[in-house]
């Protein structure tokens, strides 16, 4: 095959990066995956003679990504990977219409999230084209883009007869900032916490990552530690946050202000470590600003052992509850099978048994010292998803006792290198959703050429569409917490 082996945080010459025909990419591509390989990105950059379009793919069991590219003319065509492999489609749409390309076969080639840099000057998001159904019974309810609660704009369309869901279509890209462009401009550790705002520590330990990996910088094992305490507390604080307010959508309310009150000590042991609830300002290029001494360690050991007891009581009574069991169980299932095809990841995909996760199968930082084993589930309902939540709570609670053990609090921030001409690193992290990929170019300079990010919520849109085919209308906002999903890290 015609693809460079290389590791996630590993920089390499762009040089080595194979050059095929777009055919060839196509072909590969699919065929990779189709034997066991799975898509982590798919973009383009723009050059001289054309776009060049990138594809990275993981080999999860060997801890190994595949990279190759190939040059499609400006405004020319290459073969679809999407009609040979389906979890290749919003990819190719998303390059489509960033430089107008056409993946030629591509079955439902439109817009993504109509950024203000599309190719298409002409396209207006109230032009989209959505997916239309026919019937004496058929009608369409359009929710969104504002939505009554206080939560990012979206707009949702829904295809149903009576109270049943045929079919729901997401349009997105009301957030759209121009994070990637930014980056390129600014080249800003800020602007990475901002990536996704329930996020910061996710998306800020790939940026710094994939930086110490172009520049050749080594971070200490102390402040390695301390990224990895501070991603657990971040995807714990979150996970506590979902449980309360998927309680609150099935009026459980003893759950809903439990974990809700919960949640807040969890991320209020975030801000004692750096002074922000949700992890601003601690994590940069070179190491960690804050670190973790004797005195708050016990302290953090003493929250987590008295909030654990809290949640182990509260879940076994909500998890056994008739009224619980009823509103999550068979509701808004991805099974497995689906959660593969469309390319899942994270928690949501865990939850299918669809097992992946960057901490297992390409570790990263401290996690290289202290294990993490995968948890799944295997039904793929809410019930499922909410569940996984609670496991994955004590999994983070466990990993940070022994991260503790591990962190020796010296060392916290090593001196950044310049960063290395005409290199490509992809730095993948689990994020609490799940995968987090930051693709880097830098020039002849060693300047940002191309900065590519991939939130876990770009593969998991389509599964929560997916999710409420065959639902109740009303069960919508129990599938869709079940999932949050984000909107701005989708947007970019």
């Amino acid at each position: 095959m015609n693809f460079l082996r290389i590791k996630s945080q590993a920089a390499v010459k762009r040089e080595l990066i194979p050059d095929i025909a777009p055919e060839k990419l196509s072909a590969e591509t699919a065929l990779m995956c189709n034997e066991g390989k799975r898509i982590v990105s798919l973009f383009g950059s723009r050059e001289d003679a054309g776009v060049r379009v990138y594809s990275v793919l993981a080999d999860d069991e060997a801890s190994s990504l595949y990279v190759s590219s190939a040059l499609v003319k400006e405004g020319g065509t290459y073969p679809s990977i999407t009609s040979r492999l389906f979890s290749a489609q919003l990819f190719e749409r998303e390059i489509h219409e960033e430089f107008g390309i056409i993946p030629e076969g591509h079955p439902w080639l439109k817009p993504v999230r109509y950024p203000g840099h599309a190719a298409d000057k002409n396209l207006k998001m109230e032009e989209y084209p959505f997916f239309i159904m026919e019937g004496n019974q058929v009608h369409e309810v359009a929710v969104g883009p504002v939505h009554a609660g206080v939560i990012e704009p979206g707009h949702f369309r829904f295809m149903c007869t009576g109270e049943k869901v045929h079919h729901l279509e997401i349009q997105l890209g009301y957030q759209h900032r121009g994070v990637e462009k930014l980056m390129k401009e600014k080249d800003s550790v800020f602007l990475s916490e901002s990536t996704a705002g329930d996020t910061v520590i996710g998306h800020s330990l790939a940026y710094c990552r994939a930086k110490e990996a172009l520049s050749g910088t080594e971070v200490s094992d102390s402040a390695e530690a301390v990224r990895a305490v501070m991603l657990e507390l971040e995807r714990a604080g979150v996970h506590l946050g979902d449980l309360s307010a998927l309680a609150g959508d099935i009026a459980y309310l003893p759950g809903n202000a439990v974990f809700g009150a919960i949640r807040t000590m969890i991320i209020n042991t975030s801000l004692a470590i750096c002074g922000s609830r949700f992890g601003r300002g601690i994590i940069r290029p070179g190491g960690v600003v804050f670190g973790i001494d004797g005195d708050l360690q016990e302290q953090v050991n003493n929250t987590l052992d008295e909030y654990e007891k809290k949640i182990d009581l509260t879940c076994s009574v909500m998890f056994e509850a008739s009224s619980v069991l009823s509103r999550m169980q068979t509701t808004g299932v991805v099974d497995k099978k689906t959660a593969e095809e469309i390319g899942m990841t994270g928690m949501a995909a865990r939850a299918s048994g669809y097992e992946v996760d960057c901490r297992a199968d390409h570790p990263f930082g401290a996690y290289t010292h202290v294990p993490v084993y995968k948890r799944g589930m295997k039904n793929g309902d809410v019930f499922a998803r909410a569940y996984l939540r609670y496991v994955e709570i004590k999994q983070s609670f466990k990993l940070i006792r022994e991260l503790m053990d591990y962190n020796r609090n010296i060392n916290l921030m090593a001196d950044m290198k310049p960063q290395q001409p005409s290199m490509f690193v992809v730095s993948l992290t689990e994020g609490w959703r799940g995968e987090i990929s930051h693709c880097v170019m830098t020039d002849k300079e060693g300047k940002i050429e191309r900065y590519k990010i991939k939130d876990p919520s770009f593969n998991n849109w389509p599964a929560l569409a997916l999710a409420v085919r065959g639902n109740g209308i009303s069960d919508f906002p129990l599938c869709n917490k079940s999932f949050n999903l984000s909107y701005c890290g989708f947007d970019l």
